[in-house]
């Protein structure tokens, strides 16, 4: 389908979550979503528009081209699923985000459909809130390693 480094896949992917905020996606705004320098960030932009991923303009930011967004929504995806999996097993919000971002670029799609899926499953149910205090319980009366 595409192949970009992860570090591209994370521009894209912040610059839809800035883009769903604000409309466009300006330098600074992607250096805060990511904790880089908007020097770093003007590199990249251009590197993405050489390849048709965003239109850039200098002072104004960049948005995302069809195919840039296509992209970058499937990131997206497979950042929310992976996070709300871990969010659901009780992992501190902080750390499901961190490791949800390291994952998402390495996990076959379908790991990826499955965890969705499960997901689902999960809140489809009637016994989600039992399921979960069930497991949680579990997680503090074992035996520790």
């Amino acid at each position: 389908m595409y192949s970009l480094t992860q570090k591209a896949e994370d521009y894209l992917e912040a610059i839809l979550n800035v883009s769903l905020e604000k409309g466009y996606a300006k330098t600074r705004d992607v250096a805060g979503e990511l904790g880089v320098s908007p020097s770093s960030v003007v590199e990249m932009f251009q590197k993405l528009d050489h390849i048709g991923m965003v239109e850039y303009r200098r002072y104004e930011g960049v948005v995302l081209t069809p195919r840039g967004r296509e992209i970058a929504e499937v990131i997206k995806f497979r950042h929310d699923t992976l996070k709300n999996f871990f969010l659901l097993i009780d992992v501190p919000e902080e750390v499901a985000d961190k490791d949800a971002c390291t994952m998402e670029h390495e996990l076959s799609e379908k790991s990826i459909t499955q965890i969705r899926l499960f997901l689902d499953y999960i809140g489809s149910g009637p016994s989600r809130e039992e399921l979960v205090r069930d497991f949680l319980s579990y997680c503090k009366t074992r035996p520790k390693e």
